[in-house]
């Protein structure tokens, strides 16, 4: 035909192809009972498509003149068998174009060589079997009854373009934006409930009125008693109540305790200082008192 156009799937530089006794058993082939030292040939490894039909081309490296050629009509098949004991190496089944097959042994130095072809192989198989699928479907869909989606004879549509008059959308309330709060309900939405009137609220608590024994302790304190124990105990934050102007004055009992400390002035007292002394006894004060 002379619109089939042939690809090339794979190209490989180097092959090595080995001569293989006869399988022993089913178990398969292995190529460590192969001359892998010495291969019987060296050439170029060519994966190509012809339409539906792939081929592997062993051809020389320089000429490209074909040596041999491999028919692959599935894979894996008996076209092309990966070797048990290696994933370098294969056994293929070469055809010549009288129809005579040969089964013949081939690898190559690296493993990645081998795994393109095994790639290439795959990748082929699956676009054939995308294309059958694809082609059963179509028939599928001719075969099945066809939708007819056209106006039958007097057959009319009526479109509504527009809102209704009676219609009238409600406003949607907006929503925060932000993170920021809804604006405030308008007055009169929200009643607040009134306070009770009908409760006994207890009442005022009185002024606070001083002890009397405070007062009176206040009170009972005399600059004579003072005197006597030498030490004041008394706490002068305790006159908080009310006194009379009439009491002694509350710097008595300190002036009480200076006059039994000893004179450290000696004659140089100032006259000043008998004026806040209370006077005892008159003739015992003027004995006190120097004469310059």
């Amino acid at each position: 035909m002379a619109d089939v156009y042939e690809s090339v799937l794979c190209v490989k530089n180097e092959v090595f192809v080995y001569r293989i006794p006869p399988r022993p058993s089913n178990r398969g082939y292995r190529a460590s009972e192969w001359s892998l030292d010495t291969p019987d040939w060296t050439g170029r490894l060519r994966v190509v498509a012809r339409g539906k039909d792939l081929f592997i081309k062993l051809e020389d490296k320089t000429s490209g003149e074909l040596f041999a050629q491999c028919p692959v009509e599935a894979y894996p098949s008996i076209a092309v068998e990966p070797v048990m004991d290696s994933s370098r190496y294969f056994v293929i089944r070469i055809k010549d174009p009288s129809g005579k097959s040969a089964f013949i042994g081939i690898g190559f130095s690296d493993r990645s060589d081998s795994f393109d072809l095994n790639v290439s192989l795959q990748d082929h198989f699956k676009w054939l079997k995308q294309e059958d699928e694809a082609s059963k479907a179509a028939e599928d869909l001719e075969k099945g009854p066809k939708l007819d989606l056209g106006f039958k004879e007097g057959q009319t549509i009526t479109l509504n373009i527009g809102s209704k008059k009676g219609d009238v959308s409600k406003p949607k309330p907006k929503r925060a934006v932000g993170g920021l709060l809804p604006p405030p309900p308008g007055p009169g939405s929200v009643r607040f409930p009134t306070p009770p009137t009908n409760q006994n609220f207890p009442s005022a608590p009185s002024a606070v009125k001083p002890a009397p024994n405070a007062v009176q302790t206040s009170r009972s304190i005399s600059p004579a008693n003072v005197s006597n124990s030498g030490t004041s105990n008394v706490d002068l934050l305790l006159d908080l109540g009310p006194s009379d102007t009439s009491s002694a004055s509350p710097l008595a009992p300190l002036q009480s305790q200076t006059q039994n400390l000893p004179d450290l002035w000696g004659d140089f007292t100032g006259a000043s200082s008998s004026s806040s002394v209370p006077p005892t006894n008159n003739n015992t004060a003027m004995d006190d008192w120097v004469q310059f």
